[in-house]
């Protein structure tokens, strides 16, 4: 059975870190491109980072690069996004999304998903 498990979100003050974890069972991750996706409450699905097959990385948020990191260990069969220096306009439901070889920054393309994690980030 394909799943996909996020974990590592959280409360975290202005300025904090947070690794979010995207664990898959049932396939291979590093056979397919793993996106993270963040949504808050009316607005549409938002894609933050991507990494391809190849490992080629794609930001679609600007603002997040230099300070957030997507990595995979297949070992863990787990992809990882590290947040630094976080902002409370970041905080939002995190998903992670896989079922497709290249990146896309297109929430309606990608197949398999999460549940989700919740970021707050607040004083």
């Amino acid at each position: 059975q394909v799943q996909v498990v996020e974990s590592g979100g959280g409360l975290v003050q202005p300025g904090g870190s947070l690794r979010l974890s995207c664990a898959a069972s049932g396939f291979s991750l590093d056979d397919y491109a793993v996106a993270w996706f963040r949504q808050t409450p009316g607005k549409e699905r938002e894609g933050v980072v991507c990494i391809s097959s190849g490992d080629v990385i794609t930001y679609y948020v600007n603002s997040a690069k230099g300070r957030f990191t997507i990595s995979r260990d297949n070992a863990k069969n787990t992809v990882y996004l590290q947040m630094n220096n976080l902002k409370a306009e970041e905080s939002a439901i995190y998903y992670c999304a896989t079922g497709r070889k290249f990146c896309s920054g297109n929430h309606y393309t990608y197949n398999d998903w999460g549940q989700g994690t919740q970021v707050t980030v607040s004083s």
